[in-house]
């Protein structure tokens, strides 16, 4: 999952990137309405957390902007503006959930997966393809009834990979959805967390490589 944290308070808005990264979920930080707006215009996001009150265009303008957009994209307002009237307001611009400052990390991450997982109501929550069964909530990864332990980030690019569910997935696509802005378009990280993540899944290999295209799932791959 990636998404994007509009916040002008740059210890808050690292604090969250930070905590977000440790549940494997990357995080692009906007202090001001122009900088999100240029953001949501190059990357594509699967959630925008937005504080209402911001330099440049309002928290609120980029709610209705990305609702206009008819992107579908889930929005949760994360601010200190915690009247019933302000929560009422901000759900009629278009938010999908409304947390108030202060909060707890844990409660953020749990709202953020709650999200994600109506964004995607037709998939289950707990997602199962080629004998491995994938719970994002619990980060908890079986293949064929054995706990494979993952690091964030290699849980982060097989999620991307069985959403997918078999399709090819470019390593463009898996460095804009595991990995936040800061990452070097020309990096080996993706080959390498790829590999890596073979070796922990273990033998037959299920995650192949379709040359020039990108990665897929495919039951009994080789690896």
């Amino acid at each position: 999952m990636r998404v994007l944290i509009l916040e002008d308070e740059p210890f808050l808005a690292e604090a969250v990137r930070d905590g977000l990264r440790l549940e494997a979920i990357a995080a692009d930080i906007a202090a001001d309405g122009d900088t999100a707006l240029a953001q949501l215009s190059v990357n594509t996001y699967d959630i925008a957390v937005l504080d209402r009150d911001v330099p440049g265009p309002s928290g609120d303008e980029i709610a209705r902007r990305i609702v206009a957009s008819g992107s579908g994209m889930p929005i949760l307002m994360l601010t200190a503006a915690d009247r019933l009237d302000d929560k009422a307001s901000g759900f009629e611009l278009g938010a999908d959930d409304y947390l108030t400052k202060p909060f707890a990390m844990r409660e953020l991450v749990l709202r953020l997966r709650a999200l994600d997982r109506r964004r995607s109501h037709h998939r289950p929550p707990v997602r199962e393809i080629a004998g491995l069964r994938v719970d994002p909530f619990r980060r908890e990864v079986f293949r064929d009834g054995r706990y494979v332990a993952l690091t964030r980030k290699q849980f982060a690019v097989l999620e991307v990979l069985v959403a997918a569910e078999c399709g090819v997935v470019s390593a463009e696509e898996l460095l804009e959805r595991a990995w936040d802005e800061n990452a070097d378009p020309f990096t080996n990280a993706v080959r390498i967390t790829v590999s890596a993540l073979r070796k922990r899944l273990g033998e037959p290999g299920i995650i192949t490589t379709v040359p020039g295209v990108g990665y897929r799932i495919e039951a009994g791959a080789p690896s």
